[in-house]
């Protein structure tokens, strides 16, 4: 089986210093959690970094940082795994879906501005599949209008426009290490900003309320416990330290990918000449006549898993009961693309023979 993903590091990657680890009984809050935080921050060229146990965590207290609640809206992208708005709904305020670039896949600035009201209390902008393409137009309208932007750069560590990586982009930038990424720390995720009173406020909730005074902790506020560990921390510095050389692979074979399903009809996910792309995610839109269904279904017969490029929101069963409110670029790129292997154990050459093949009989 030619699997999606794999992540970038193995056991013997790690062995020393997990036996290390073991043997100093620091599981929690020991050296690798300060380094792998530390480099991160350096990484991504952002002066406040906290770590946090997913994605979805990160969100949700950025929301309560910014002091979202029931009455307020929130813009988000459609095209997006269902957290970008779960998160929304689930401190009471109204997820707003803009819809999608449908070449980028990422918010149109058009739909932003359509939908910003006085109610309009943030703005959570979707790295598509790793794509920061448009961040800063849209930022610029966020400033313009005085909305803090939430850049959902889940999918998109090591991503780039006009030079600056992901993490530097919005006021607040929120990353996933989950497996399907490029780097995976099992679970888990982080928080980046410049602001130093909401990283001060950050510093404290993300530790109980908790802070240091006289040498023994205060508990000045309430506050949540989504801290790393000495272990996912260690999975993360290593692949972290590989990083740039897996994102310049990982585009050798997107463009090896391009040349050959091209002619097919296959369109890759566009981003802007100004953009590094980290391809977490190798995304086509298929030929409109062409059944994608039927086409991954082909694919996992013959032993290569495949899988849709993400879900509009605004279709999902929950939230078009609640809102009514599709997004049709959205919704044809849930139905119309499909994402490939990309990794060092793919054969580029058996994924396209397959493609070729169903494509020729599906033409019959």
């Amino acid at each position: 089986m030619i699997k999606l993903i794999k992540p970038y590091i193995t056991y013997d990657d790690v062995k020393e210093e997990i036996e290390a680890i073991f043997k100093s009984g620091m599981f929690t809050k020991g050296p690798y959690v300060t380094r792998f935080r530390e480099n991160l921050a350096h990484y991504v060229g952002a002066s406040h970094t906290f770590l946090t146990t997913s994605a979805t965590t990160a969100l949700s207290v950025c929301l309560k940082l910014l002091g979202i609640k029931e009455g307020d809206e929130v813009i988000v992208s459609d095209f997006s795994f269902p957290a970008t708005a779960n998160v929304v709904e689930n401190v009471g305020a109204r997820p707003v879906f803009a819809d999608v670039d449908v070449n980028t896949f990422n918010m149109s600035p058009e739909q932003l501005e359509a939908f910003i009201s006085p109610k309009t209390k943030a703005v959570i902008f979707v790295d598509a599949l790793g794509n920061p393409t448009g961040i800063k137009e849209i930022h610029d309208i966020c400033r313009h209008y005085r909305i803090p932007l939430i850049d959902d750069a889940a999918c998109a560590l090591g991503s780039a426009e006009k030079g600056r990586r992901t993490g530097s982009l919005a006021d607040l930038t929120c990353f996933s290490f989950h497996p399907r990424k490029l780097l995976t720390t099992g679970e888990g995720g982080a928080i980046t900003t410049e602001n130093e009173d909401w990283a001060a406020w950050l510093d404290v909730r993300l530790n109980h309320g908790a802070i240091f005074n006289q040498n023994k902790l205060d508990f000045v506020d309430t506050g949540y416990n989504y801290r790393l560990a000495d272990i996912p921390c260690l999975l993360g510095l290593k692949q972290l330290e590989k990083l740039n050389e897996i994102i310049f692979h990982r585009n050798e074979m997107r463009t090896e990918y391009i040349n050959q399903l091209a002619p097919l009809g296959f369109q890759i996910q566009q981003k802007g000449g100004d953009v590094t792309h980290n391809v977490q995610s190798l995304t086509f839109k298929v030929p409109v006549t062409m059944n994608r269904d039927q086409l991954m279904h082909h694919l996992f017969m013959q032993g290569i898993e495949s899988t849709i490029g993400t879900y509009s929101l605004s279709h999902t069963t929950y939230y078009k009961r609640k809102y009514h409110s599709e997004r049709k670029n959205a919704l044809f790129l849930e139905q119309h693309t499909i994402s490939l292997p990309c990794h060092e154990d793919v054969d580029v050459e058996k994924v396209v023979k397959e493609i070729r093949f169903y494509t020729k009989r599906e033409r019959l």
